[in-house]
């Protein structure tokens, strides 16, 4: 019997590319908005507040990398 369920594995789509999201081109929920604000600033880059749920999350991605933000190691 295989197990089906996605809870017993909450991590096999964690890392969906943003371009396939269903949601994607929603806008941006508050809390990307909110973190994006903030990554901007420090980086120095506008803030631009009309990105969509995939675009916001690819600019975050981004800006963590630029900012050192973000990183786990």
């Amino acid at each position: 019997m295989s197990d089906d369920n996605p809870k017993s594995h909450p991590y096999s789509n964690a890392e969906k590319d943003p371009d396939d999201w269903t949601t994607g081109d929603e806008p941006m929920t508050g809390a990307q908005a909110s973190y994006l604000k903030t990554l901007s600033e420090e980086a120095g880059e506008a803030f631009d507040d009309t990105l969509t749920k995939a675009d916001a999350s690819k600019k975050i991605d981004s800006l963590q990398e630029q900012t050192g933000r973000g990183k786990t190691d």
